[in-house]
């Protein structure tokens, strides 16, 4: 078969959407395969943190460049500055809606803050005006995993406004933002959180919890392979099936020009080639 048929009158705007249709899935594939590799990279970026040794936070010397250790597990002691402490809404403990309370922490010996979430508490306590029930007063040691703040929301996710200078402060957020939540207070934040991990000698309330990681690659490589096989279906499959049509167009034109043949030379019935005589 000449491809130019897949391009002449009958065929070609078919063409075009199945091109289209090629085009699109292959680039899904691509798509797919970058996913991968940011899964990857991620995956490989996670376990190396893992597998640092614990942080100590309380030396200046590694306040520089933590955003880059997220994950890695860190132990710091201080005071906690609960009057500006403000809460994560929309957190879940066993179907029950809550927040989760997010607490500057002023480092011992220094004069930076940690923001610390310290984990879940109902969100009737909240609303309640009930949280200071959870103050932890004095010097504490928090052992957590460092997280980065949080600026731009999920798919369906709310970012939060930022008051301005003279505004009431911001009690519930939506996001962990490090900077925003600083804004509403005197003091100089390190531009990293701590996410409190669980401690089984800490049985009540806040229930403190780490983050649940899946370090596989997930269903990326499948679903490539799976664009690339239908695209290459459609690129095989189109032609053949031009091809096909085109040969049945051509037979059933033989077989109708045949029979117009015939037509037009069947001889006449012997009857009508005889003059009938009169008796």
């Amino acid at each position: 078969m000449k491809f130019t048929i897949l391009f002449n009158r009958h065929w070609i705007k078919t063409t075009i959407l199945v091109v289209a249709a090629i085009t699109v899935m292959v680039r899904l594939g691509i798509w797919q395969l970058d996913r991968l590799e940011q899964r990857r990279a991620f995956n490989a970026r996670v376990e190396a943190q893992l597998a640092q040794p614990v942080l100590e936070l309380s030396n200046h010397n590694v306040f520089a460049g933590l955003e880059d250790m997220e994950y890695r597990s860190v132990v710091v002691r201080g005071t906690y500055s609960h009057e500006y402490q403000v809460v994560l809404r929309n957190q879940i403990w066993e179907s029950q809606l809550g927040v989760h309370l997010l607490t500057p922490l002023l480092i011992d010996g220094s004069d930076r803050v940690v923001l610390v979430d310290r984990g879940w508490v109902p969100f009737e306590d909240f609303t309640g005006g009930k949280l200071a029930q959870y103050d932890e007063p004095g010097t504490v040691e928090v052992r957590g995993m460092i997280r980065r703040g949080q600026t731009i929301a999920e798919i369906g996710g709310r970012t939060d406004q930022i008051p301005g200078p003279g505004e009431e402060p911001l009690l519930a957020w939506n996001l962990v933002n490090v900077a925003g939540i600083a804004s509403q207070t005197p003091y100089d934040f390190l531009q990293i959180y701590i996410q409190q991990a669980p401690d089984p000698d800490w049985t009540g309330l806040p229930y403190r919890s780490l983050p649940e990681l899946e370090l596989t690659e997930g269903p990326h490589m499948g679903y490539a392979v799976q664009w690339f096989l239908f695209s290459l279906i459609l690129a095989v499959g189109y032609p053949l099936y031009v091809r096909r049509e085109e040969l049945a167009f051509r037979e059933a034109a033989r077989v109708s020009t045949r029979r117009l043949y015939v037509d037009d030379h069947k001889p006449m019935n012997s009857q009508d080639n005889h003059t009938h005589r009169p008796a």
